[in-house]
């Protein structure tokens, strides 16, 4: 198959790129790369890429593609908080465009990078994919109206799909340290303290981010009457875990640290818990691999082996917004986040 990875560069895209290679496809990439400078281990794979902003993306280079892989963004709620308007003219209408000219230019499938960010506040119990959203900060209002506007193109010819990935975690060549796995294992890796920003009583639904990858080309081998127009809730339902829970984990992983909580920590209103049985059930080709414990000592592993220190990851190294910021202060991006 011909694929196209949008968000090639980043987090999971420099993930899923090497995997979908090894499953024989032909991988191209579309990526920005405001992330250029942030490579944390390895190397990208080197693919055909096209370096476009999303909101640029000419027609003609998506004519002859079976199938897009959509994950290009403004990836997390710092970034997407920066400036909410840029979070809707990135996010939300260039996701939209592209796929109006994906479906002008005969593209069938369209994999969507949505969220469980999704469902927002919505307590204690478990949300299927029929649950109400409930979206708390500009990035997920950007995943809910993506999927209300593609749901209005799909036909016969057009196949939409809305990945709705847990909360990432895990090792990338191009890492996130503003997850909570993430952060939380390199706080205790860097001073001994697991340091937690919010009470801990919070609930998030996790996945590493090799198992994104495997929903994505679980989805992308599908028969199309199996993802089209439908939602999947990416994750495994026995992973979701109260915030207090990844502490104690990783609290027993790194050698000695201890649980410490900021003086201002206090409740976080983004409270969901996901029910993944859906793609269990019904995406045959999804076998995820990674447990929250496995990748606590994934990252414990990395962090030791490359020896990371603190000013890395709480800096504009491999902190997005940090990151943004410092590209503007240097004249490189405008406030429209364009390259100048």
């Amino acid at each position: 198959m011909r694929v196209l990875v949008t968000g090639s560069k980043g987090y999971i895209g420099s993930v899923l790129v090497p995997m979908l290679l090894k499953e024989g496809h032909e991988v191209h990439g579309l990526d920005t790369d405001y992330f250029s400078r942030c490579t944390f281990s390895g190397m990208l794979a080197e693919v055909p890429t096209l370096n476009v902003d999303i909101r640029e993306v000419p027609d003609t280079s998506l004519a002859g593609f079976d199938a897009i892989i959509h994950l290009a963004g403004l990836s997390n709620d710092p970034l997407g908080d920066y400036n909410p308007n840029l979070t809707e003219e990135i996010n939300s209408k260039a996701s939209v465009r592209l796929a109006q000219l994906a479906k002008k230019v005969g593209v069938s499938r369209f994999l969507f990078a949505s969220s469980c960010s999704n469902y927002g506040a919505s307590g204690d119990s478990f949300l299927t994919e029929q649950a109400a959203f409930n979206p708390v900060t500009p990035y997920g209002e950007s995943k809910v109206r993506v999927e209300q506007e593609l749901t209005k193109l799909m036909d016969g010819n057009f196949s939409p799909v809305y990945l709705r990935a847990s909360t990432a975690y895990g090792l990338s060549p191009r890492i996130r340290f503003d997850l909570v796995v993430n952060n939380l294992t390199a706080w205790a890796f860097t001073t001994g303290r697991v340091y937690l920003k919010s009470d801990g009583t919070p609930w998030r639904p996790l996945v590493h981010v090799e198992d994104i990858c495997r929903a994505y080309i679980a989805a992308l081998h599908a028969p199309r009457d199996a993802v089209h127009n439908q939602a999947f809730n990416v994750g495994i339902t026995t992973e979701n875990y109260q915030i207090r829970e990844l502490a104690k984990i990783v609290e027993d992983i790194v050698p000695g640290c201890k649980v410490d909580f900021a003086s201002d920590a206090g409740p976080d209103k983004r409270c969901y818990r996901v029910d993944c049985n859906k793609i269990a059930r019904e995406l045959h080709g999804f076998k995820p691999q990674w447990t929250v414990r496995r990748g606590v000592e994934q990252l414990y592993e990395a962090y030791k082996t490359i020896g990371l220190k603190l000013e890395d990851f709480e800096g504009p190294k491999f902190m997005r917004i940090a990151h943004i910021k410092k590209l503007i202060g240097e004249g490189l991006l405008d406030n429209n986040l364009r390259w100048l």
